[in-house]
């Protein structure tokens, strides 16, 4: 079967960002079928007079754009990426032979290409959504203008219309599509693949002492959040965490890592509140080939969301990380994440508005050993039960060739 996989930010292990796609790809070329990926860059290696350019690597052929993008640009500018990347990508899609196509959001413009291809060569194409599109960002504030709502929940309609199966990569983002297009989907498959706790990443890692070289002591309970500073992450609320429990127990440490439009703001925002290279720690982001040491070396990941409800389908790759690496979870709101957690005992979930009360149970929380090296287990069980990539490849396989044989 001849594969393209259509992801605006395609990343390898030794890049910074999740490698869901690059880790499904490979299963893919390992079951025998061929890939090609198109992708955007803004490294300067794949900037050429021939605007795309291949790279072979890993079993895979990578077909490169180059367009200058970091989250530190304003909405528009990155809207105008979005725009060239579709426009550039849909000429490319068109002279790509394939049987089908998965195109994987975000953002939700990406099924615009996949769409052409359909109307240009019948060729069918799955849509892998990554969060509920544009139903969060119209939730937090980014896309006011109604005209433009209107049009995007048109475009979202149109594209799981022409879809020849959608791939939610939660419980929560499928019960969103059902229940507002409940006609389109009741005709198609819409199968729920989870983000991918990656466990052969993160297993069999050697000891180190990275975060005591980082920070400079050994805490007794360490917190890392590994991802974006973003404004949905809403990070000042680890701040803020972090200042109530250095008055009630200092010898709890968090541990920041990542890259962002509001990483300085959480910056200034440590120091105001006192916290920072103190209890808190904010450090540069790492490559997912690194991320696994960090792991190894702590003793909870976790994952942020400000407190919007359409938020809560969220599948970060910090949970999923977490898991992956036998440690608990931490999060602050409700939705399938918090079910699972609370059901399963994998972690701990914090209120979306700290408390006093809160705060106090979740100190109490660190010191219990017995119940932490209990979640550890259990994690890395639901991981490897639930969440691995074989898992994960063998569903998308499936739906592949039930759409092919058609």
């Amino acid at each position: 079967m001849r594969l393209v996989y259509l992801h605006q930010y395609f990343k390898f292990p030794n890049e910074m960002g999740g490698t869901r796609s690059y880790d499904l790809a490979r299963s893919f070329v390992e079951n025998g079928n061929s890939v090609n990926v198109l992708s955007s860059t803004n490294d300067n290696f794949h900037k050429t007079k021939n605007r795309w350019s291949i790279i072979e690597r890993d079993g895979l052929s990578v077909h490169y754009i180059y367009l200058p993008y970091d989250n530190q640009m304003s909405y528009t500018k990155r809207m105008l990426v979005f725009v060239q990347f579709l426009y550039f990508a849909s000429l490319k899609l068109i002279k790509l032979d394939c049987d089908i196509l998965l195109a994987t959001s975000t953002p939700l413009t990406i099924g615009i290409p996949a769409l052409v291809k359909k109307w240009k060569h019948k060729t069918p194409f799955v849509f892998e959504a990554r969060d509920v599109w544009p139903e969060a960002v119209i939730a937090i504030g980014a896309i006011k203008n109604k005209i433009m709502q209107k049009l995007l929940y048109r475009l979202e309609k149109i594209i799981y219309k022409q879809a020849s199966a959608i791939v939610p990569l939660s419980i929560d983002m499928k019960r969103s599509v059902v229940s507002r297009y409940p006609e389109i989907c009741k005709n198609k498959p819409v199968v729920v693949i989870e983000n991918i706790s990656e466990i052969d990443r993160f297993s069999n890692i050697r000891e180190s002492n990275i975060l005591e070289n980082a920070i400079g002591f050994k805490p007794r309970f360490s917190i890392l959040y590994a991802g974006t500073f973003g404004r949905v992450n809403g990070i000042e609320y680890v701040v803020d965490l972090a200042e109530r429990t250095l008055v009630s127990d200092s010898s709890i440490v968090f541990i920041l890592i990542g890259e962002g439009a509001m990483k300085e703001e959480i910056i200034q925002y440590a120091k105001e509140k006192k916290v920072l290279n103190k209890n808190l720690f904010i450090l540069d982001s790492v490559s997912k080939q690194e991320l696994p040491v960090w792991y190894k070396d702590i003793d909870i990941g976790s994952s942020f969301v400000i407190p919007v409800k359409e938020l809560w389908a969220n599948a970060a790759n910090k949970f999923f990380d977490t898991l992956a690496a036998s440690r608990p979870i931490l999060i602050n709101h409700e939705g399938w994440q918090a079910e699972v957690i609370r059901a399963d005992r994998l972690g701990y979930v914090l209120p979306d508005v700290l408390t006093d009360e809160a705060v106090t149970d979740f100190v109490t929380y660190t010191q219990n050993q017995n119940l932490i090296e209990q979640q550890r287990i259990k994690a890395f069980e639901k991981a490897k039960n639930c969440y691995s990539l074989e898992i994960a490849s063998q569903k998308y396989l499936k739906v592949f060739k039930d759409i092919v044989k058609k």
